[in-house]
C-alpha cells in the first residue's frame, strides 16, 4: 500500500520531489540518492521506488540493485553508498532525538515519551528527517499536527 504523509501533498501527484517513504527505503537499503537523479527517473520508475517492497533482507537487496541500476543508467553515476544502522533512531519507541526534541521545542512543544511511543516508524522517521538542520523543515509542525502529537 502506499501512503503519503499530508505534508507532502504538494508534490506527490508529480513526484517531482523524494517522498518520505521513498527516503526511508534510501536509509533502509544504504543508498543516497540526490534529487537531481531522482528527477532524471521517468514517472513510471519512481512510481515503482515507491511501491516496491523494502522491508526484508531479500527485498532491501533487490531494492538496493534495482536503485543502482537506475543511477546508473541515467546519469552514468555509481550509486553513494550510505551507512546503514543496525538499530535506527526511528525504530526505537523509547528515545526522542535531540534533534526532534529541539525541533519541537523552536515551536513551544515539549513531546512526551508517549507521544513518541505511539508514532509510527515511519512516522518517527519524518519527524527525525524534518528536524535535522541540514532539511528544509517547513513541514515539520504539519507533521507534528498530522500525526496528532498537538
Amino acid at each position: 500500500m502506499t501512503h503519503f504523509f499530508e505534508f507532502e501533498a504538494d508534490f506527490v501527484d508529480s513526484l517531482r520531489c523524494i517522498p518520505m517513504q521513498v527516503r526511508l527505503k534510501l536509509d533502509t537499503c544504504g543508498i543516497k540518492l540526490k534529487l537531481n537523479q531522482w528527477n532524471q527517473f521517468s514517472q513510471e520508475e519512481r512510481q515503482t521506488l515507491v511501491e516496491r517492497p523494502c522491508n526484508t533482507e531479500e527485498t532491501i537487496q533487490e531494492y538496493r540493485e534495482f536503485l543502482r541500476q537506475l543511477v546508473q543508467n541515467h546519469t552514468g553515476e555509481l550509486a553513494t553508498d550510505l551507512p546503514v544502522e543496525e538499530n535506527p533512531p526511528w525504530m526505537d519507541d523509547q528515545n526522542i532525538p535531540e534533534s526532534v526534541k529541539n525541533k519541537a521545542r523552536e515551536f513551544d512543544i515539549a513531546m512526551t515519551p508517549h507521544q513518541w511511543e505511539n508514532l509510527l516508524p515511519v512516522q518517527r522517521f519524518a519527524l527525525i528527517k524534518l528536524s535535522r538542520s541540514s532539511h528544509e523543515n517547513k513541514n515539520f509542525l504539519p507533521a507534528l499536527k498530522e500525526f496528532h502529537v498537538i
